[in-house]
């Protein structure tokens, strides 16, 4: 009898903690998919041009940058809407301060001083003329911008994505100015770049695609689709990318692959 009551008890308390592990583990499922939503919610397209254009969105997301754990959020679909939802107000943030830098120059606003100290920054030859301005200064795509972000910081769970802001596998040659790999050649000199935050990256990144001669037919690909009036889009400048890793038009396959499975030129309109 004392045996059959504490098989029964056995039982009864594996069910028990069966039911606990199963509600565990479900309280953890709604907790990432609520802050996927709210994340969701909290993109510029749920505010209006007025509060983009003031900023006003950005105490709440840009300002504070709040951080989310990428590595804790098992689910992949979750991790990806919250990654795309983390990078995305920097990265329109971006391309709107591009686009009112585009138009000083097309209005003839600014100085001779100011135009020559934008060729200095974006390494164009002097006498500048404002064609060859407006070729470098120009928006990326978000889709480009997301999808390289998700190859080159395994969607945010690269240590120098989380440890050091790093999203888009950025290096630098000086010494001291970043993180030495722990796998770098012996001969090598490069270190990984660090930022203090989401939008440093996001600026020194956009930076290079639009002065860095190795992207040069990017910004080709770029001004040809403006000249054609057609949308400028990650697909296509894509292209342009085999510089920028070794694999070359393998890596030019990967990003457009990215942009291709997760609809990321939705972003793009």
């Amino acid at each position: 009898m004392v045996a059959n009551l504490d098989g029964k008890y056995l039982v009864m308390k594996k069910n028990i903690l069966d039911a606990s592990v199963s509600t565990l583990q479900f309280r953890k499922l709604l907790f990432f998919i609520i802050v996927a939503l709210v994340s969701t919610l909290m993109t510029p397209a749920s505010f209006s041009s007025t509060q983009i254009a003031n900023k006003s969105y950005s105490t709440s997301i840009n300002g504070l940058w709040f951080k989310p754990s990428f590595n804790s959020i098992e689910n992949t679909a979750v991790r990806k809407e919250v990654f795309f939802n983390y990078l995305l107000p920097a990265v329109i943030e971006k391309n709107i301060e591009i686009t009112k830098l585009r138009e000083l120059i097309i209005n003839d606003k600014l100085d001779a001083l100011e135009l020559e100290e934008l060729a200095i920054k974006y390494r164009l030859n002097l006498p500048i003329t404002k064609e060859d301005l407006l070729i470098a200064i120009d928006v990326l795509p978000p889709s480009l911008v997301l999808a390289q972000a998700a190859n080159e910081s395994n969607w945010g769970r690269s240590r120098f994505a989380e440890d050091f802001n790093n999203y888009f596998g950025i290096w630098c040659f000086v010494k001291g100015c970043g993180i030495v790999p722990t796998k770098r050649d012996m001969n090598a000199k490069h270190e990984v770049a660090t930022f203090d935050s989401l939008k440093d990256c996001v600026d020194y990144y956009v930076l290079t695609l639009n002065r860095n001669y190795a992207y040069q037919n990017l910004r080709a690909i770029r001004k040809s689709q403006r000249d054609n009036l057609s949308p400028v889009t990650g697909i296509a400048l894509a292209e342009g990318l085999k510089g920028y890793a070794e694999i070359g038009e393998e890596y030019v396959n990967v990003i457009q692959a990215v942009i291709k499975f997760n609809n990321l030129e939705r972003h793009d309109l």
